[in-house]
């Protein structure tokens, strides 16, 4: 697949089919991904990789949770700042009512903060989740480089006909979490990255991009194109 094919193609897929994904897949992806640049080369992430059993048990547990309206672990980062002013709150409105609309969900409804926790919990049904930690002696610059890793990681699994999906949400499970894969106190988890192959018959939501003149400035002179 081509490099631009791939990041045009690729989407947080929020349906996925219980198809098991092979294990050597996933190995080469992310010995594909090692390849990642980071500051000093200190490749701060750590993932585990979750599937089977161990998973299934995870989803139960954090299910269970959500569906009991549990607020989730104290946070110990924040997922968004604690205010947002325009452009940012504009996008971000603006992608939550896709979202919640091609899940089925009202945003008038009630209940929606407890269903959507629910649908998360359940990994919107991947066979597998990728969990990043990082050493909790990282700093600002180690997060930017586990970003650009994850990237990376999602990347390649469109070159191999997959897809995933980006959760953040993972982290108000984080004990749930920890506990399964055994990740000690000196890691703090990041997110989890659901993965599989997309289930069919579902409505494929695509969120806009704001215009490359909102985001991109040009400085300098430039040759005329030839």
């Amino acid at each position: 697949m081509d490099v631009y094919e791939a990041v045009d193609s690729r989407r947080a897929v929020r349906a996925f089919s219980d198809e098991p994904i092979p294990r050597e897949v996933l190995e080469r992806v992310l010995a594909a991904a090692a390849r990642t640049p980071s500051s000093g080369n200190l490749q701060p992430w750590h993932v585990y990789v979750v599937t089977g059993e161990p998973l299934a048990e995870l989803k139960r547990h954090a299910t269970a949770r959500a569906l009991a309206g549990d607020p989730g672990d104290e946070r110990e980062y924040p997922m968004y700042p604690a205010r947002l002013a325009s452009p940012y709150l504009d996008r971000f409105s603006a992608a939550a009512a896709q979202r919640y609309e091609a899940l089925g969900i009202d945003r008038d409804d009630l209940d929606r903060p407890r269903k959507i926790a629910a649908l998360n919990a359940d990994a919107f049904g991947a066979p597998v989740v990728l969990f990043c930690y990082l050493d909790r002696t990282m700093g600002p610059g180690q997060w930017g480089d586990a970003g650009m890793y994850l990237q990376t990681v999602m990347l390649l699994l469109r070159a191999e006909g997959l897809h995933s999906c980006p959760q953040v949400m993972w982290t108000m499970f984080r004990r749930t979490v920890s506990r399964t894969v055994g990740a000690d106190d000196g890691l703090v988890l990041f997110c989890g990255v659901s993965v599989g192959r997309e289930r069919e018959g579902v409505a494929r939501l695509r969120t806009g991009r704001a215009d490359l003149a909102e985001t991109v400035s040009f400085i300098g002179e430039w040759p005329a194109d030839r």
